[in-house]
């Protein structure tokens, strides 16, 4: 994928260059370059984020992330760098204020508000203030951007003249809007369709945490593993098209499906109050934490919270040998624990392991409770889990925890290749 960018960063320079002959150069040139660039950028942006599934099962949702932003912050400021230069430039020429009545710049404008928007929600900080359902409303108005600038493009943007150019540059926004609408848009109505999930029930697992269990059509043919989860739509009322995604808290069955929920926020305390026979909209499969990336042998899992889920799902999956898994599960109280009963069938029946790790933080930003303050976060790991180093190794959790995690990990020689990490969401 770092390729494909770099390459595509390569034939808009080329354009570029091939077209400055017909375009006045300097600092109006360089805003142009610029402007072609973060364009780029956006686009393969779009086309990250845009579910393809052959994607995601490559580089997973973690990786995937990560370079989105990436992309996304570097075409930013690229963006920015263009305004800067586009203004000096047209000062030089007529009076900057002007500017606003060349063609298409309201619409450029517009771009730029509707961008600037979602860089700043993007921002870490700022994120965690905001509901999972506002933060996602707000970060679909990167395609409006998108959307909003092409007119500008396209009446004022010299380089686009050239056929070559066209053809790319046509090429490239079919690809990002395709991408869009047959994967974001189109399959996951095709997958509602076909299969038609409705809740059967809803049950407590543990306080303030729940699992809604769903039936539904032909779910043998529903492309998912455990590990995986869904953008989850519940048609209750107000507020039923804003999406959650939710992890399976159990292998898919051919007759039914369960998730469970931490109830938190507004949408997930809904959750807790659906009725059975309440239709649900499905966006995914996504994400590749499954039994595809277990090289066989020993595994340790590592859960904090309502991250046992995905977890929970791998333990009944995953074809480890009799007392060949270990789950290390993190809470704050022994009543926060769920899935007791399940636990205790996995470690009766299949040897699993279980390490609870219950109490207060040893320390702010720690992972560990309070009763290995004395431990680094590499011999608290080894005394967990001594030959973690030739395990595979799975981590599911709040991203500072399972950050910390992962770095401990590395740190008693477990291979990158059998970490396996999965960030969904957010």
């Amino acid at each position: 994928m770092r390729k494909a960018a770099a390459l595509s960063l390569l034939v808009v320079t080329a354009l570029w260059t091939l077209g400055r002959g017909e375009a006045p150069g300097g600092i109006a040139a360089w805003g142009r370059l610029a402007a072609l660039w973060s364009a780029d950028l956006l686009l393969l942006q779009v086309v990250l984020m845009a579910r393809v599934p052959w994607v995601e099962r490559a580089y997973g949702q973690d990786t995937l992330a990560r370079w989105h932003r990436w992309t996304g912050l570097a075409s930013f400021h690229l963006l920015l760098a263009h305004v800067a230069l586009a203004v000096v430039a047209y000062a030089e020429r007529k009076p900057w204020p002007r500017l606003l009545a060349e063609p298409g710049m309201l619409w450029a404008v517009a771009a730029l508000a509707a961008l600037i928007l979602v860089v700043v929600t993007s921002v870490r900080r700022v994120r965690r203030a905001m509901r999972y359902e506002s933060w996602h409303l707000l970060h679909l108005y990167a395609y409006l951007g998108v959307a909003l600038a092409l007119p500008h493009e396209l009446l004022l943007g010299s380089d686009l003249g050239a056929p070559l150019a066209r053809a790319y540059w046509w090429s490239l926004y079919v690809l990002a809007a395709g991408s869009v609408l047959v994967f974001r848009l189109g399959l996951p109505v095709w997958r509602t369709l076909r299969h038609r999930l409705t809740v059967d029930h809803v049950d407590p697992e543990a306080p303030g945490l729940v699992s809604v269990y769903l039936s539904g059509r032909r779910l043998d043919r529903l492309p998912v593993r455990a590990g995986q989860f869904f953008v989850w739509r519940f048609l209750d009322g107000r507020g039923a098209l804003r999406g959650n995604p939710f992890s399976l808290s159990g292998p898919p069955r051919s007759d039914a499906l369960r998730i469970t929920v931490k109830v938190v926020g507004d949408g997930s305390s809904r959750v807790a109050t659906l009725r059975p026979g309440t239709k649900v909209l499905i966006e995914g499969p996504y994400g590749r934490m499954t039994a595809a990336t277990y090289a066989g042998g020993p595994v340790t899992m590592l859960a904090c919270g309502v991250g046992v889920t995905p977890l929970l799902a791998l333990l009944w999956d995953l074809p480890y040998a009799h007392g060949a898994a270990t789950l290390v599960y993190r809470t704050r109280h022994p009543h926060e624990v769920a899935f007791l009963g399940e636990l205790e069938w996995l470690a009766a029946h299949r040897g699993v392991r279980l390490v609870p790790l219950v109490g207060p933080r040893a320390e702010p930003g720690s992972w560990l409770p309070a009763e290995y303050a004395d431990y680094d976060d590499a011999q608290a790991l080894r005394s967990l889990s001594p030959d973690i180093a030739g395990h595979d190794v799975y981590v599911c959790g709040p991203d500072a925890w399972a950050a910390s995690v992962l770095r401990a990990a590395r740190a008693v020689g477990v291979p990158q290749a059998r970490l396996h990490r999965e960030r969904f969401g957010w």
